[in-house]
C-alpha cells in the first residue's frame, strides 16, 4: 500500500478553525455498515444508540505545552526562544521542542517569567539536545515547573489552525473536552469535543454508559508519515492506561449479543486494539506504538465516533482499516460535497464496522 492510496482532495475553506457552538450543534455523518450514509447533528447521536451500549471515551487532558523561555546572552541581556513541552519523563525531566533551536545548548540555565515579568526562581537546565528537541531538568523544582505551565503556557493548537489564526484565550476550554481528567496530552482527543453534560444526561438516560481510558497524545499526532509505503512508517510511542475495571466490563460486553462496544475518537479505539488480544480485553499500562492499517483487523470495537482527519494521515488510515478504504475516500467525498468541518474543531462521523 501506498501513502498515495489514501489521499483525496479538501478546499481549504472547510478546515474548521473554530469549534461548533453548542459543542453538540456540530454535523453528525452516519455511515451504516453496507455504506449508506446519513445527515444529522451531534445532538442526535442517541438516535444511533441502544440500551446497554457503551461509549469508551479517552479521558486524557491537555496540558498547556507552549510557553517563551530566556537565556543570558554574553552581553547579560536575555534572549527569548520558545520552547513546546510534550513530554514529562521522570525526576524532574521534560522533553520540550526548541524555537529557535540553534540558540539553546547543553548546560544552558532557563528562565522563564510570569505574567508580571518577574523571573520564576526555579532550576531549570538543559541537559539534552537533539535537533529541535531538548531535554530539561527541573531536580527538586518540577512540581513549581507544572504551576508555571498551569499559569502561563498556551495549549498547542494543531498547524493548520495556528497557521490561519492566532491562539485565543478562549482555545484553552475550547481545546479540552468534558471528559478530560488525567493531564498528560500536547493535544485533544477531537471526537469527545462535541460532547456536553446535557448530551450526556439524554445518553445516560437510555441506558447508554460510559467507560473511560487514558492515551497520552504526544507530539507525533502532528508528524505527517514519511515513507511511502505506508507499512514502513512507524508511530510515535505514547503512554496507554486500560484498567482492569474497563476490561472486565468490556469482556462482559463481547460477550453479550444485545451490547455493542461504540469508541470515542482513534485513540480510544487505538488503545482497546492494544488492549485487545483476540479473544478478550487485558489490562495496558505501558507506551504503545501500535499503527493500525487496512489487512489489519479490528475486532475490539462495534462502531467508532470521530471527526473528519488529514489525508494521508495515519488517523485517516486507520478508519480505512475499520471500514475499508473505498467506504471511507467515499464517505470523506460525500463530506466535502455537503460541506462538512474537518480536522479538530470539525465536524464527526459515526462509523458501524
Amino acid at each position: 500500500m501506498n501513502l498515495s492510496d489514501f489521499d483525496f482532495e479538501l478546499p481549504p475553506e472547510l478546515i474548521a478553525l473554530n469549534p461548533a457552538r453548542p459543542r453538540d450543534g456540530s454535523k453528525l455523518l452516519k455511515v451504516a455498515s453496507n455504506g449508506q450514509f446519513e445527515d444529522s447533528i451531534f445532538s442526535k447521536l442517541p438516535d444511533y444508540l441502544m440500551d446497554g451500549d457503551i461509549l469508551v471515551v479517552n479521558d486524557t487532558k491537555v496540558m498547556p505545552s507552549n510557553i517563551e523561555g530566556y537565556k543570558m546572552n554574553s552581553e547579560k541581556k536575555l534572549t527569548k526562544i520558545s520552547f513546546t513541552f510534550f513530554e514529562n519523563l521522570q525526576n524532574g525531566l521534560w522533553k520540550a521542542l526548541a524555537k529557535p533551536a540553534r540558540k539553546i545548548f547543553i548546560n544552558d540555565l532557563i528562565f522563564f517569567k510570569d505574567k508580571n515579568g518577574n523571573i520564576h526562581n526555579i532550576f531549570s537546565q538543559i541537559v539534552n539536545k537533539n535537533n529541535g528537541e531538548v531535554t530539561f531538568d527541573f531536580a527538586n523544582d518540577n512540581d513549581k515547573f507544572i504551576q508555571i505551565l498551569s499559569n502561563d503556557a498556551k495549549v498547542m493548537l494543531p498547524p493548520y489552525i495556528t497557521s490561519k489564526r492566532d491562539i485565543k484565550k478562549s482555545d484553552k476550554e475550547d481545546y479540552q473536552t468534558i471528559f478530560s481528567d488525567k493531564e498528560g496530552s500536547i493535544a485533544a482527543p477531537t471526537a469527545g469535543l462535541h460532547f456536553t453534560e446535557s448530551l450526556n444526561k439524554k445518553l445516560s438516560e437510555k441506558g447508554v454508559s460510559f467507560e473511560t481510558l487514558t492515551l497520552n497524545i504526544g507530539l507525533g499526532t502532528f508528524s505527517p508519515l514519511r515513507n511511502e509505503v505506508v507499512e514502513e512508517n512507524n508511530l510515535h510511542s505514547e503512554y496507554c492506561h486500560v484498567s482492569d475495571k474497563i476490561v472486565e466490563k468490556l469482556n462482559t460486553a463481547k460477550k453479550n449479543k444485545n451490547q455493542r462496544i461504540v469508541c470515542v475518537g482513534t485513540t480510544a479505539l487505538r488503545s482497546l486494539e492494544t488492549s485487545f488480544n483476540g479473544n478478550e480485553f487485558t489490562p495496558v499500562n505501558t507506551n504503545t506504538n501500535k499503527f493500525i492499517y487496512p489487512g489489519i483487523e479490528i475486532n475490539s470495537v462495534d462502531a467508532l465516533i470521530t471527526n473528519f482527519h488529514l489525508p494521508k494521515s495515519s488517523l485517516f488510515i486507520l478508519v480505512c482499516a475499520l471500514m475499508g478504504t473505498k467506504t471511507m475516500l467515499d464517505t470523506y467525498n460525500y463530506a466535502v460535497k455537503n460541506k462538512y468541518r474537518f480536522f479538530s474543531y470539525g465536524d464527526a462521523c459515526f462509523l458501524e464496522k
